[in-house]
């Protein structure tokens, strides 16, 4: 029964390590693919916030496993993450706003896509 039950846990751990490297993967190819900065921040921020929690939360199966009781330290990284990421972002996409502003480019407007032309 053991031998079962191990795998079963192995067998779940492995897989939420694939999920996690398959979203950090196609978040980086976002990252290439896309054409302006503006586009491109959200693709890896994206893969990193699930490839994150999907690590962190095979981890915390793995370790649970291996120790006999529930161990959830390891999802304390992928909340702060999931905390610190878009405000990241946020400012990430601020500085890149400013700076386009200050060069005198044209930057795009939030929502400028559904406001009425006339």
């Amino acid at each position: 029964m053991s031998g079962w039950v191990h795998l079963w846990v192995d067998a779940l751990t492995a897989g939420l390590v694939v999920v996690g490297a398959l979203a950090a993967l196609l978040g980086s190819f976002g990252l290439l693919r896309l054409k302006s900065f503006f586009q491109r921040v959200h693709a890896p921020t994206l893969g990193a916030t699930l490839g994150t929690w999907s690590f962190t939360l095979a981890a915390a199966v793995q370790i649970s496993f291996e120790r006999g009781q529930l161990y959830l330290h390891t999802l304390l990284i992928a909340v702060f993450i999931a905390l610190t990421v878009p405000i990241t972002t946020i400012f990430l996409m601020r500085a890149a706003v400013f700076r386009g502003r200050m060069r005198g480019e044209e930057v795009p407007v939030p929502g400028a896509d559904e406001l009425p032309r006339g």
